[in-house]
């Protein structure tokens, strides 16, 4: 009886360790960072059949349980030759599609043909994946698509989000190590400018200490950046003054009573001087103050009511005109959600179940922590090590103005070895730039808003591909 009686408590046995090696999988098995891939060749929405690039998403699992999502677009000229760029968005928590669709990517939304159901995505001919192949990658967990599957059991923040992606582009090479000798570039705009010359660095170190899949780090590419929160915020009042925005009895009594430092009020007269400000620029559009101010997120449940009542009567598009004003430009990233929130969508994309039950452009309250206050070491570190640096401003944008951009560049104390000059496009002054020590050229794109390329795509896709190139702006 013993005999036949012992096989069964060990199988029961087994059984309750296999159940409990179960339960402790995903501890374990995300010791090693993984890997999952989709080539996508139609998308819902675009109406060319095939898509006329190489589009792949996936995701990279880490150690930590985060699940990061991105997407992959080869160069459309020479992707075994042209350079990867890591693309990061700002926020923290926007989405790299947005970075896609309505900044460098080869994708557009069609606003203006909008009548209601799935947008429809339209072929763009001014993108970067014209001349470099990019990853562009959700970060962190919990924006677009990149989700933590241990349910947000660590709050991310700037150290955590930089380790990640080093890991992140650690296991993206080691899937795709074709990609191992092209130039590789570390990118981004606005709240990633925190970002860029941190894991730049983070990269660079590795390498100097023979971690070898990163190799080709070659530099940093940074638009509208924040890169020291200090002087970026103190630079918005002399922007708008600058701009003839506030006059100059409001400015010259916040500089007094304020002394230059605008972020947190030593005093009262500095304190009634800055509400003053704040009164003054509150109907202002502060990414671009020529355009117009309008909500970035409209009431998709109105929206769609108002559409079915006015369907009834033969008027589609005059409802969609009063609803986001036309020509307001940030009441077009509705479309985004609209695209990304579609079944259809969601299974071209890969993106897996119950993951994420609402996807948005931004989630601004996404919960983060913000550790870095400045990366103007990181620049200089990087640039005394020989890697090259692109800065650029969008001139019209006081969130992450011109002004803080070019005084963090001239705490650098760098020579100048090419002059202040115009660059141009078709004859025609476009910007402005200046070079530094051969590494690092920064330029202003004239016109343009905080997310430059997203206002001037012609005219950034010519600066981006002239500098990758090592031809003068």
């Amino acid at each position: 009886m013993a005999a036949t009686t012992l096989p069964l408590r060990l199988r029961s046995l087994l059984l309750l360790l296999c159940q409990l090696l179960l339960l402790l999988h995903p501890f374990f098995s995300g010791a090693t960072p993984w890997i999952t891939t989709k080539s996508v060749s139609r998308l819902p929405g675009f109406s060319g059949g095939d898509l006329p690039f190489s589009l792949e998403t996936g995701y990279v699992g880490l150690d930590d349980g985060v699940r990061l999502f991105y997407y992959f677009i080869q160069s459309e000229r020479s992707p075994e030759e042209d350079p990867v760029l890591l693309w990061l968005t700002g926020g923290p928590g926007c989405s790299a599609l947005s970075g896609l669709v309505y900044e460098i990517g080869p994708l557009a939304f069609d606003f203006d043909g909008y009548t209601g159901g799935l947008p429809t995505l339209l072929y763009k001919p001014a993108a970067w994946t014209k001349v470099s192949n990019i990853i562009f990658v959700d970060s962190p967990a919990g924006t677009g698509f990149s989700y933590d599957s241990t349910h947000n059991r660590t709050i991310p923040s700037d150290t955590i989000v930089i380790r990640q992606l080093h890991i992140f582009l650690q296991t993206w090479f080691d899937e795709h190590p074709q990609f191992l000798p092209n130039p590789l570039y570390i990118a981004g705009d606005s709240y990633s400018g925190l970002i860029i010359p941190s894991l730049a660095m983070k990269i660079a170190k590795g390498i100097e200490s023979g971690d070898e899949r990163l190799v080709n780090l070659k530099g940093t590419i940074a638009g509208n950046a924040f890169t020291d929160i200090k002087l970026d915020f103190n630079a918005r009042l002399p922007f708008l003054h600058g701009m003839g925005i506030i006059p100059d009895e409001l400015y010259e009594a916040a500089r007094e009573n304020c002394r230059g430092e605008y972020r947190s009020p030593s005093n009262a007269p500095c304190a009634n001087s800055l509400q003053a400000v704040t009164d003054c620029i509150k109907d202002v559009n502060d990414v671009h103050v020529l355009e117009p101010r309008c909500p970035e997120y409209l009431d998709l449940t109105i929206f769609h009511k108002q559409l079915k009542t006015l369907q009834d009567h033969g008027r589609k598009r005059l409802m969609l005109e009063s609803a986001v004003s036309s020509v307001c430009r940030n009441a077009t990233y509705f479309l985004s959600e609209l695209w990304t929130n579609d079944k259809a969508v969601r299974e071209s994309l890969g993106i897996q179940k119950g993951t994420v039950p609402s996807w948005q452009r931004c989630d601004f309250h996404i919960p983060y922590i913000m550790e870095i206050s400045s990366t103007v070491y990181d620049h200089l570190s990087l640039i005394m090590k020989g890697y090259r640096s692109m800065i650029y401003s969008g001139d019209h944008d006081s969130k992450v103005s011109f002004v803080g951009t070019q005084a963090w560049i001239r705490h650098l104390n760098l020579s100048v070895t090419d002059v202040w000059r115009p660059w141009h496009l078709d004859s025609q002054v476009v910007g402005f730039t200046r070079t530094y020590s051969d590494n690092l050229t920064y330029a202003t794109v004239k016109g343009a808003g905080h997310t430059a390329p997203e206002y001037m795509p012609r005219e950034c896709l010519a600066m981006i591909d002239r500098w990758l190139s090592g031809q003068p702006l």
